[in-house]
């Protein structure tokens, strides 16, 4: 059968040898294929950019669909994308002046949504009057019976399992 070349760009796959390799790797499909998988990572000031000098597409303006799709010399974006995306990029260059001026701004991260809920949970738990109790165990909906599950997926015994003594850590 031979060896194989995978293009990750086409998603497909042809016998590699020289001639091969070099037709795909010059062809339309490939070279268009490229340039949408390197679209996906382009700068949102590139993007608004390129949009603003295009003109408006007036077959997805009528219809909402274009044959050519990202291959289409006009744009697809409306006034309202442009917007939405001009504010964006607007936000990136205020970041970025006040990273370069040195100002503390902490980052949208995990320990800011954490705060958040536990400011939350504090909240709903004092408007409670009963402390909550623990939920007992429950396996998820549309698991089988207990007694059809093997041995590792069912839920340890009230009291945890039992181990033999001449089995323990000592």
């Amino acid at each position: 059968m031979g060896k194989r070349y995978f293009c990750d760009y086409c998603d497909r796959s042809f016998q590699d040898n020289l001639h091969n390799r070099k037709k795909h790797l010059n062809g339309v499909q490939h070279l268009r294929a490229k340039r949408v998988w390197y679209d996906l990572f382009r700068d949102a000031a590139a993007i608004l950019q390129e949009e603003q000098t295009k003109k408006p597409c007036r077959k997805f303006l009528q219809t909402g669909q274009c044959d050519f799709g990202s291959n289409c010399r006009f744009s697809h974006m409306t006034e309202q994308d442009l917007e939405k995306l001009s504010a964006q990029v607007q936000g990136e260059k205020r970041l970025k002046e006040l990273q370069r001026e040195g100002a503390d701004i902490p980052p949208g991260t995990i320990e800011d949504w954490l705060d958040k809920r536990a400011q939350r949970l504090s909240a709903a738990q004092s408007n409670s009057a009963l402390p909550e109790k623990p939920a007992p165990f429950q396996y998820p909906p549309g698991w089988p019976p207990v007694q059809e599950l093997p041995p590792s997926l069912q839920a340890p015994p009230p009291g945890g399992w039992l181990v033999p003594p001449h089995l323990q850590w000592g």
